[in-house]
């Protein structure tokens, strides 16, 4: 299956659905078109029930080198509205934090995977914060930029980034904007390394082994326990996970995962 846009590719495969930022000749710089053309992607891989799985990846030799600098230096002291943009479908966000400009991913119910097969930063590294996990290529380089370029941390990045890899060495690349290898990021736990060479198999095969091997329903809840967890407190946390867990009983789902556990054989879940 494929869909036609001009800035972005996508596709679904073996249970996944790929979001391919397609602007090689400018590194995927990200433009308004590719941002309405990626926010329609996951909509509709969002509504796609054969869609286990999310990955959003690039071609070319950057992930996202950030937006457009000449639509930066013409924008000014501007700032765009994007209020009252209405998340893919799917559950509705607890509150408007997961349903701002990007945010929205977070209230995404299936795992959403960052490959990062290139250079990333500023908007585009933003972009990766909001994914459940972020595979990144042997080599690349990455940064925050904000500070060299005379702008602040956006979209959220001074929330997610130290909750992500803590306080200091989100300082570290917030304040510095320095440039970090894939390596280094993986030290600060913000990626997982992949090889560069057949780096994109690799990220596919690990979304496929989610969408084939775990269950939808089971992962749109973790997910969602996730996304709540910031907001509450651990007795909160804890109640909220034995209301989830009370909730599985009679499930198609649960019923197949200790059948194929039991008989030694691949699940086959309906998300029910």
């Amino acid at each position: 299956m494929t869909e036609a846009f001009t800035e972005i590719l996508y596709s679904v495969a073996d249970r996944v659905a790929t979001i391919t930022l397609n602007r090689p000749e400018r590194m995927n710089a990200w433009s308004s078109v590719m941002e309405a053309e990626t926010r329609a992607a996951f909509a509709l891989a969002v509504a796609d029930d054969a869609v286990r799985a999310i990955v959003l990846t690039a071609t070319g030799k950057g992930f996202c080198v950030g937006a457009d600098v000449s639509a930066i230096a013409t924008r000014g002291a501007e700032r765009p509205t994007f209020a009252g943009v209405t998340p893919p479908p799917g559950e509705a966000p607890p509150t408007e934090d997961f349903a701002r400009r990007y945010s929205y991913m977070l209230n995404i119910g299936k795992p959403v995977i960052a490959g990062i097969n290139g250079a990333v930063a500023g908007v585009g590294l933003c972009l990766t914060l909001f994914c459940d996990i972020r595979f990144m290529a042997a080599g690349a380089k990455l940064s925050t930029a904000f500070a060299r370029r005379g702008l602040v941390a956006e979209h959220g990045s001074a929330w997610m980034l130290p909750r992500l890899i803590g306080p200091m060495n989100a300082a570290d690349l917030m304040l510095s904007g320095r440039s970090i290898t894939a390596e280094e990021a993986a030290g600060m736990g913000l990626v997982r390394v992949l090889p560069a060479d057949g780096f994109h198999t690799g990220v596919q095969a690990y979304a496929a082994e989610l969408a084939n091997n775990c269950s939808p329903r089971s992962m749109r809840v973790i997910k969602r326990q996730m996304m709540l967890a910031p907001f509450q407190n651990l007795s909160e946390a804890v109640e909220l996970a034995e209301v989830e867990q009370d909730a599985t009983r009679g499930t198609e789902d649960r019923r197949e995962g200790v059948a194929a556990f039991l008989e030694k054989r691949k699940p086959n879940f309906t998300g029910r």
